[in-house]
């Protein structure tokens, strides 16, 4: 990923931050058939350096055959993101753009035998998904042979994360007056996505604004 300097990220933990709030990734593998990419839910665990990401897909899925632990993946995790009108700047002479983040985790995905792990492994995703819910669902509502019985329709992998990547552009390279021009112009569309975008160019530039 292309990460000038002022864009880049390199603190582990905020790139973790990144990935739990937006755990909604996209794997990509390339096999003999080429490119492949699925669009699935990954969990993060503080296991390693990096980090340790779990997930499953639909045995159906041809994609994880390619996961035996030495062809490399790449799981990418996108934050907030939005159009950038010139219109807000002081400057004059600019031109559009689009402020968002992301974060790259490389790893070698290992499928995942074990079904009393795997079945861990679902209860903690349901977990961080249910959390805040007035009340909570939980995998303990289901029958155990029920709930064994659906293993059978998907493949669990891990993936330890070997390399990461973090990149946030939200207007750095912006004069601190076009910077506040954009926080004000997002938060005038009154629209949620804008809104959360505002909030990290806020955060982004607050040693300059």
């Amino acid at each position: 990923m292309y990460r000038p300097k002022m864009f880049d990220v390199t603190d582990v933990t905020d790139m973790h931050a990144i990935i739990h709030a937006n755990g909604f990734a996209t794997l990509v593998t390339a096999g003999t058939q080429g490119m492949t990419a699925s669009h699935i839910p990954l969990h993060l665990t503080d296991d390693g350096e990096f980090g340790l990401l779990w997930g499953h897909l639909a045995k159906g899925n041809d994609q994880w055959q390619a996961f035996d632990g030495t062809a490399e993946a790449l799981a990418i995790f996108g934050g907030p993101h939005t159009y950038i009108s010139p219109s807000w700047y002081v400057t004059e002479k600019s031109v559009p753009t689009w402020n968002y983040e992301a974060v790259h985790a490389y790893g070698r995905p290992t499928v995942m035998d074990d079904p009393d792990r795997v079945i861990r492994r679902l209860a903690s995703l349901t977990a961080q998904y249910e959390d805040g819910k007035p009340p909570p669902w939980t995998m303990d509502a289901l029958p155990d042979d029920f709930v064994r019985a659906q293993l059978k329709g998907i493949v669990a992998f891990e993936m330890r994360i070997e390399r990461l990547e973090g990149k946030r552009k939200m207007s750095q390279n912006r004069k601190p007056e076009d910077a506040q021009g954009a926080i004000d112009g997002l938060k005038a569309t009154g629209r949620p996505v804008e809104s959360q975008v505002a909030e990290i160019v806020a955060k982004a530039n607050k040693d300059r604004l």
